[in-house]
């Protein structure tokens, strides 16, 4: 199967309704080519599952202007302030999760956990209607498995097989989402022959990722600017 694919076609993949997983810590590591087409793309009530929802009008802050998103599942969302003005609207939906547990969950879906207690946000307004247990005398929240229709991850390098290394903090959310999807579409810098990646520098299998997209804009000192 021929993995390398323009952008216009990998997103294709995204329908309507579809929950996406998309990486990035606001625009660092985040897969800014595969969202600038997905603003071309016609497609609309989207749940997304990221740390944030870029920044205004920059990454996936651009989709949250077109209305296309429904409902963000995230962690940190006050770097693009125009999230809470959708929200007190009635125009967007959140759930709000701690970084960690976010990150867990999504390995859960990953794993095929069906669900795992943690202690963190226990007694707190995040643990409301969650089922709760004491273990070993400390109270536990039971967290369930996120999953995703697709995910966008960024990574540093591939090679033609689909092999993905990762360029230091830029690697963030992107492993962990790209074992969490139906379909897992992986935006890079570079594009190597199969051979060429040691394996030990090698952080997601091939075997996750079902299509590779060259980068065309990158994030730098003056902000998203084209390749």
């Amino acid at each position: 199967m021929q993995k390398q694919m323009k952008p216009e076609e990998a997103i294709q993949k995204i329908q309507s309704g579809h929950t996406l997983m998309v990486g990035g810590f606001g625009l660092v590591g985040a897969p800014l080519t595969l969202i600038d087409e997905l603003t071309r793309h016609d497609v609309n009530q989207l749940t997304v599952i990221s740390n944030n929802l870029g920044e205004a009008g920059k990454g996936l802050g651009i989709l949250l202007r077109q209305g296309k998103i429904k409902k963000a599942i995230g962690s940190y969302f006050t770097s693009n302030r125009e999230v809470g003005d959708f929200y007190n609207q009635g125009k967007l939906e959140i759930q709000l999760m701690p970084q960690g547990t976010m990150s867990e969950s999504i390995r859960a879906g990953g794993a095929g956990i069906g669900g795992y207690f943690t202690k963190t946000s226990a007694g707190t307004e995040l643990a409301k209607g969650k089922e709760t247990r004491e273990i070993n005398g400390e109270l536990y929240v039971l967290e369930n498995p996120l999953k995703a229709n697709v995910a966008l991850v960024k990574a540093a390098k591939a090679d033609t097989l689909g092999n993905l290394v990762y360029y230091k903090t830029a690697r963030n959310f992107n492993p962990l989402m790209a074992t969490a999807a139906d379909f897992v579409i992986a935006e890079v810098d570079e594009i190597v022959e199969a051979g060429e990646l040691s394996p030990e520098e090698i952080v997601t299998p091939h075997l996750f990722v079902d299509a590779i997209v060259q980068s065309q804009l990158i994030l730098s000192k003056e902000g998203v600017v084209s390749k």
